[in-house]
């Protein structure tokens, strides 16, 4: 009888998964990723497909300390952070900032956008540096403590961090604001089904 339970435990045990990652349109996210060696250690939050006039842009996904299901919480918890984009098509530097841009403006107020006038000029230099991500370019953008938004693509450092909790706040609220740039997209970084 022993027996028979250690087998069957052993099955289950061969048969459960491995650790949640998720996969859109060929893209896979890791479940877990530190950002630099020895860096935090980030779980994915969640995960969705961005699209624009019918065309698949970039796969996201969302790391944090802890999982949050509510863009509130997910934006003021502290720690580290990554967004995560994937791109499924050849996107312009000029393209890219002005969707930034434009989410910005939707979910933030002009004062917010004022206060942060010299981290928006930095970003707009560190995306211009890139000139046109290629399909199946990565685009990280962390936020570490005491040092600030790093922009990398493909995991190579794009110029200096960008100074500022509240920068890196209003740049999440592009995906998690009132105002996102997809709402199936909000609810995919927040963990729920697209």
């Amino acid at each position: 009888m022993q027996w028979g339970k250690l087998i069957v435990a052993a099955c289950l045990a061969c048969a459960a998964p491995s650790a949640f990652a998720a996969e859109i349109e060929g893209v896979t996210l890791d479940d877990r990723i530190a950002l630099g060696a020895g860096g935090p250690e980030l779980v994915l939050n969640g995960a969705g497909l961005r699209t624009r006039f019918f065309f698949d842009v970039y796969v996201a996904g969302l790391y944090l300390a802890e999982k949050r299901s509510s863009a509130a919480e997910a934006i003021a918890l502290p720690g580290a952070k990554r967004v995560a984009l994937r791109l499924l098509r050849n996107v312009g530097a000029k393209t890219l900032l002005d969707a930034l841009n434009e989410g910005m403006q939707a979910n933030n107020s002009r004062a917010e956008l004022d206060a942060l006038k010299s981290q928006l000029d930095e970003l707009a230099a560190l995306m211009n540096a890139i000139g046109e991500a290629k399909k199946g370019d990565a685009v990280a953008l962390d936020y570490v403590p005491e040092i600030g938004t790093r922009v990398s693509l493909n995991g190579r450092d794009l110029g200096k961090p960008i100074a500022g909790a509240d920068f890196y706040r209003a740049l999440l609220r592009v995906w998690l604001g009132d105002k996102p740039v997809q709402d199936n997209l909000k609810r995919g970084l927040l963990g729920a089904p697209q």
